[in-house]
């Protein structure tokens, strides 16, 4: 299950949220021709990855930023641009530019924190925007609770798009980012869990001034949790074009 767009329009061409987003793209295809190179991709991630046992040791703190625009394939950097894309823009309404660029970065920052502390003696390198992502979810959350979001579902064979809430869907990612984290050891590698649930609640709290500056829960009084603004209709448009029937 994964989201495929909002019901909630921009208001402002999203020049951070899409510098961002080229920026990954570009990182990723431009060290491609490296991972085909052990020797040559062990080196790159040396430099750019964050290990959570140097940062326990005061060293390798570039890392906690770097980090946040390496990815390790193909459908991990689709998927976190998917996300990015989606609730992004939105943030970047609210805040402004610069403060959603700052925010984006601090997210970041504290969910590669957070998993050197859920792991402080891994030398496994971690990378991907997922942290710095997962705080824009947290954002997303807490100011458009009642969004809609339309998410499709695949399970086997079976292929079907649902439209939710936006705390339903954004509920259940966290809910399960807090079930694997518990259930793997972050020491060992693998999906860094813990940095996307630390992330969301990063994200969260550094949204939360600024929601209380707008009212706090009477803001989503006003709001009823729903963007402030005209949601988008996706339905489809009756077709103009005539049927032929075959004889």
């Amino acid at each position: 299950m994964f989201p495929i767009r909002d019901h909630n329009p921009r208001g402002g061409f999203p020049v951070v949220t899409l510098c961002l987003i080229g920026l990954n793209v570009t990182i990723y295809f431009a060290s491609l021709p490296i991972t085909a190179e052990p020797a040559a991709y062990a080196a790159f991630l040396h430099d750019y990855a964050l290990f959570p046992n140097r940062v326990s040791d005061g060293r390798g703190l570039l890392g906690l930023v770097s980090s946040m625009f390496v990815h390790g394939g193909f459908m991990h950097l689709a998927g976190n641009m998917l996300f990015l894309w989606i609730f992004g823009d939105n943030l970047e309404d609210s805040f402004g530019r610069i403060k959603f660029a700052a925010f984006y970065l601090l997210s970041g920052i504290g969910a590669g924190l957070i998993h050197v502390v859920a792991a402080p003696a891994s030398g496994v390198p971690t990378v991907g925007a997922s942290g710095a992502i997962a705080g824009v979810l947290g954002g997303y959350l807490l100011q458009f609770p009642r969004a809609k979001v339309d998410v499709l579902l695949i399970f086997v064979v079976f292929f079907r798009v649902f439209t939710v809430p936006a705390w339903v869907m954004l509920g259940l990612w966290f809910a399960l980012q807090l079930l694997n984290g518990s259930a793997s050891s972050a020491e060992e590698g693998g999906v860094a869990y813990w940095a996307h649930a630390g992330g969301f609640v990063v994200g969260f709290l550094l949204t939360l001034p600024y929601f209380l500056a707008k009212g706090g829960p009477g803001y989503w009084g006003a709001t009823k949790g729903k963007p402030p603004h005209p949601e988008a209709d996706y339905r489809f448009v009756k077709s103009q074009i005539p049927r032929v029937r075959r004889r």
